[in-house]
């Protein structure tokens, strides 16, 4: 959102129609902090459940404000309604000049207890088929973590993950240029860019004989 709490209220109209809203973080417009908690605050009025991480402009910190609000899935696995939800915030180092930019090594860490609870998880057909990931960092990919052409700024390790445990959903932002829905393996993989320029995406989940799949997936623009 980049401290744009104003679109969140463009949004009034389709609310009351979902179960839930993901979040890849970037509550604070860059360099100005004390943005975020407005928008975290205008957000978590819209609906009941939330499930968040921070992004690479909010502060460190603000993690205990999402924590605080009980909407972050950062380092943690949350069960709802037969989905697993695991998040991890903040971005790789790239200009060194944004509040929460982090080694590749320490934000796939965020993960850990999806590792740790794996083996319990996966299906026959070797994919945990309930597991959505939001991570503001994306992977690296084709278009998600595309910049510009021919540059990619996703996360390695991040793919690596994806490819090892099949989640059903991929949540995840910070490349504003990288809007796009795609595969990376078993994956579907979603970055709706950001709603402080308007954009933001729908995801439709149905689960038969305990076996989740997407319905649908679009982009929107308001």
């Amino acid at each position: 959102m980049h401290g744009n709490s104003e679109n969140l209220d463009k949004l009034d109209n389709i609310y009351s129609d979902v179960d839930g809203i993901f979040c890849a973080g970037d509550f604070s417009e860059d360099g100005k902090p004390e943005t975020g908690k407005q928008v975290l605050d205008k957000l978590v009025s819209k609906h009941e459940y939330i499930f968040s991480v921070i992004g690479n402009c909010d502060e460190p910190e603000f993690i205990g404000e999402i924590e605080s609000q009980d909407v972050s899935v950062q380092k943690g696995l949350v069960f709802h309604n037969g989905l697993a939800i695991a998040g991890s915030g903040g971005a790789s180092i790239f200009t060194n000049t944004t509040a929460n930019e982090r080694t590749e090594e320490d934000l796939i860490t965020d993960f850990e207890i999806v590792k740790n609870s794996a083996q319990s998880c996966i299906d026959k057909d070797g994919r945990w088929n309930n597991l959505i990931l939001i991570s503001h960092n994306p992977p690296k990919g084709k278009k998600c973590d595309s910049p510009a052409q021919e540059v990619h700024a996703g996360s390695q390790l991040l793919t690596d993950l994806i490819l090892d445990y099949s989640p059903l959903l991929v949540v995840t932002g910070h490349i504003h240029e990288g809007v796009s829905i795609e595969q990376i393996g078993k994956s579907t993989v979603i970055n709706p860019g950001s709603l402080a320029e308007g954009k933001y995406g729908i995801v439709e989940l149905n689960s038969i004989d305990n076996q989740w799949k997407i319905q649908n997936i679009e982009l929107k623009t308001l």
